[in-house]
């Protein structure tokens, strides 16, 4: 059941090629329909990389440029980490074809130029503005684990289309950052995250917002932050002020708190399916640690207006808990839509 719902979710996110349809809006420009062939047979084959809005400035007081407003056959001065994997890694030639994203949405089509020992380029051959991000809006409040579970869940949460990650620690958590080690840490799960979107082909990455206490989050969890700058890594700042995350500033549509199995309560609130069918709804979800939340943590979830949500009859672990419930969300989401 897992892989099932699992798969059916990543197929649910809508990852189709451009030039699968005819309706695409990308086929009623005329100036880029010489492009068809070539995207069509790119987007499939060729490597997909992050290009961080900040790496188009060439000085600090420079607005940031999305790839969107880049004219067909202009030059991309590429970064360095795309050139360490692309072109040292890879071992890339000029000539070869590849995918850029910024994650203001889309992506680009470019192709090799020119390669130094330091140094690459580019020129954008054509956009592509589709985004295949999930149905449903989620953000994961998730109670920090130790070394590579942490980067799993975060890495297949993001394959499965989550919007954002506020980390927590909480009374049984393992982790507990020192000041000192937030912004590296913090930095290394974005990348994470980035990294599953080159892989996975989305093109909206979610942030992975620093760490704080659950009680602090959980009291302010009604509140929304709509004058408040998301604390996320400088990798992501001008995207975190994105008008697609805008909605994260503000408070959920609903709040769910992943439950271990118990007697009497009901598997699903019968308003989650609801909630599924309306348009792109925002769904928080409260993920524990493993020994799971204290008493206290739990009363003042439901205070706030969490609503217990148990999947199935097993005690999940904690990286696998966010892959179960995104996957499980999708699923309801794309029952829900088809019933309409």
């Amino acid at each position: 059941m897992f892989w099932a719902l699992y798969a059916f979710a990543v197929l649910s996110l809508g990852q189709t090629e451009i030039g699968s349809s005819t309706t695409h809006p990308f086929y009623n420009n005329p100036i880029l329909l010489i492009n068809i062939t070539l995207i069509d047979e790119v987007t499939s084959t060729v490597r997909r990389f992050f290009y961080p809005t900040e790496a188009q400035n060439n000085s600090a007081n420079q607005v940031a440029t999305s790839l969107a407003n880049i004219n067909i056959g202009e030059r991309i001065v590429l970064t360095e980490n795309i050139v360490h994997h692309w072109c040292r890694v890879l071992r890339a030639n000029v000539g070869e074809k590849g995918i850029l994203f910024d994650g203001f949405g889309g992506e680009c089509v470019v192709e090799l130029t020119q390669i130094s020992k330091k140094n690459a380029e580019a020129v954008l051959l054509a956009h592509i503005t589709e985004d295949r991000h999930a149905a449903v809006m989620s953000t994961i409040g998730l109670v920090m684990s130790r070394g590579d579970r942490m980067d799993y869940a975060i890495q297949k949460a993001t394959e499965l289309g989550v919007t954002a990650i506020q980390l927590l620690s909480s009374h049984h958590g393992e982790v507990s950052l020192k000041p000192a080690q937030v912004d590296k840490k913090l930095l290394h799960w974005q990348q994470v995250a980035i990294a599953a979107c080159e892989q996975c082909g989305l093109n909206r990455p979610p942030l992975i917002i620093a760490p704080k206490p659950i009680n602090d989050w959980l009291q302010h969890s009604t509140d929304g932050a709509a004058d408040t700058a998301l604390p996320v890594a400088p990798l992501v700042t001008a995207l975190s002020m994105d008008r697609y995350y805008h909605r994260l500033y503000q408070a959920p549509d609903l709040r769910l708190m992943l439950s271990v199995p118990a007697d009497g309560q009901p598997a699903m609130p019968p308003v989650l399916t609801d909630m599924l069918a309306r348009k792109m709804p925002h769904i928080t979800l409260l993920i524990g640690p493993e020994g799971g939340l204290s008493p206290d943590e739990r009363a003042l979830a439901q205070d706030v207006g969490f609503l217990p949500w148990q999947i199935g009859d097993r005690v999940l672990r904690t990286e696998t808990a966010p892959v179960v419930a995104l996957a499980t969300l999708n699923a309801l989401s794309a029952t829900a839509s088809a019933s309409l």
